[in-house]
């Protein structure tokens, strides 16, 4: 009969603790251990959190609109009446990234060109070479183990280089023209260069280390002579009169 008594009051202590805990306590069953229930502790579940998502390098291609046509098809007068499904198969939402780097290669070359029918000047060729560099930087910002394409941008800034150090001789203010419009900053070469050759190191090594060994022996030489000479020079001249 105690027994009894005792079962109930356990249940319903369990059934008050079950509707405060929640649907977590609900899973738990209560377990017999020393002849009374044990209710297991509610599971607690904590969120976890949240990692920050890296933000990419900012691309010459994000001022592109994507309502844009692609190269080569905002001069076809038919476009302007056709249905919106075909100007958005020819837009660039859904163009590739080759066709968006070439709009983006004819937008620096209006910039830069003299004339409509200007495709082979230096200021052309350097507006393409700066669009082919700037599509390598954005490549290996995500790449950085990528060697051959880190090569062929090394190449292109040479010849970048090469052709603005002609057009500042040839033409100033046309070199002027094509560093703002392009957003170049020009660095000037050194006055003077040279080729750093293992012979070239090895001489340079041997000349320090032989500078390093003379100027230790004019100091032993100083240290010598400031021992052998007088402390006082008046004393020494009374003494030998």
């Amino acid at each position: 009969m105690l027994a009894n008594i005792a079962l109930q009051t356990v249940l319903k202590s369990s059934v008050g603790v079950f509707r405060g805990s929640g649907c977590s306590a609900l899973t738990a069953a209560p377990r017999l251990t020393g002849g009374c229930f044990a209710i297991a502790p509610p599971v607690r579940h904590y969120a976890r959190v949240v990692k920050k998502k890296k933000t990419g390098p900012v691309s010459q291609l994000s001022d592109l609109p994507p309502t844009m046509l692609k190269s080569g098809y905002a001069a076809v007068p038919l476009l302007q009446t056709t249905d919106d499904v075909v100007k958005r198969l020819l837009s660039l939402e859904l163009a590739s990234h080759s066709d968006k780097l070439q709009l983006k290669r004819e937008q620096l070359i209006a910039k830069v060109q003299r004339d409509e029918n200007d495709y082979t000047s230096v200021e052309v060729r350097v507006a393409i070479l700066t669009a082919k560099i700037r599509n390598f930087q954005e490549h290996l910002q995500k790449h950085k183990k990528d060697k051959s394409n880190k090569r062929r941008m090394l190449m292109d800034i040479d010849r970048r280089k090469k052709l603005l150090k002609n057009l500042r001789l040839v033409n100033y203010d046309a070199f002027e023209k094509v560093c703002e419009q392009l957003g170049i900053t020009y660095s000037f070469p050194p006055e003077y260069y040279r080729r750093v050759t293992h012979r070239w190191l090895a001489k340079k090594a041997l000349c320090i280390k032989v500078f390093q060994e003379v100027q230790k022996q004019k100091a032993e030489q100083r240290l010598m002579m400031q021992s052998l000479a007088p402390a006082d020079p008046k004393a020494a001249k009374t003494a030998s009169v």
